[in-house]
């Protein structure tokens, strides 16, 4: 077997667990431990994994945000639930701003219902999707590759960004401590900002497993958006302190949505 396709097999294997022990692969794949780490070090230098003490993880942590790949085939429920939400806040005709994430990229599917629109991303999964949509006008942001996250990055996205003016712009965060949202690259959480800073209408999307979450880097406080959409399940200690706080959080039941697409 090539080691592209040995590479591809460790994938599938370690997204879909999450995580795994060396000595568990050794003896699945039937391979030495050498070839192992070999393996998993060209996987994380991809941006596919990490690497642990006698480990490997595809979970976030504090510090690392999960492959784009592991993060998609997660959620997918409650993604679809926050997106279908977040349609209340599209007119036909208006431009629209997604970042990377992949409920963003939930958005991202629906918007050819509220046809027409300029949609402005640096997602490549969102960039795709929508590429031969009839009556959207796809503006692609540049940048840096980064494997991780599926998308472009740094200076030049930036720069772009400021360069534009949107309606409502759609963004997502690894994490919500009090009424802070986090996330755990400093790089997103820059390219984050730059499109908020041009959106008439800020709109957070986080399912309720982000709340007390942690992550790095302190994105913005809940003020800052006109509407934090997240999913039902967040503790009632969590819904009075934001009402408190004066944020203005819809909560979206993921488990109606379920029942009417089984309808």
């Amino acid at each position: 077997m090539k080691a592209a396709e040995r590479r591809e097999q460790f994938a599938e294997y370690i997204l879909k667990s999450g995580y795994a022990r060396i000595d568990d692969l050794v003896e699945r794949f039937g391979i030495s431990r050498m070839t192992v780490h070999r393996h998993l070090d060209s996987l994380e230098r991809q941006g596919m994994l990490r690497k642990l003490h006698g480990a490997v993880t595809a979970l976030p942590s504090a510090l690392y945000e999960s492959s784009f790949r592991y993060r998609a085939t997660i959620g997918l429920p409650e993604k679809q639930a926050l997106a279908r939400a977040a349609l209340e806040f599209v007119d036909p005709g208006q431009a629209v701003i997604l970042d990377d994430s992949t409920t963003a990229l939930a958005v991202a599917g629906l918007l050819p219902e509220v046809r027409p629109l300029t949609v402005i991303t640096n997602s490549v999964a969102a960039i795709e999707r929508l590429s031969w949509v009839d009556d959207i006008e796809l503006i692609c942001l540049g940048g840096e590759f980064n494997r991780t996250y599926n998308s472009y990055l740094g200076l030049l996205c930036e720069q772009t960004i400021a360069e534009l003016r949107v309606n409502t712009v759609f963004l997502s965060a690894s994490a919500v401590q009090g009424a802070t949202a986090f996330h755990q690259d400093e790089e997103v959480v820059r390219v984050k900002r730059a499109m908020m800073a041009i959106a008439r209408t800020r709109v957070l999307l986080v399912d309720h497993n982000k709340f007390g979450a942690f992550a790095l880097h302190n994105l913005s406080d809940l003020s800052t958006f006109d509407a934090v959409l997240t999913t039902d399940g967040l503790a009632e200690e969590h819904c009075a302190a934001l009402a408190n706080a004066g944020i203005n959080l819809r909560i979206v039941p993921a488990d109606e949505l379920a029942r009417e697409t089984k309808a």
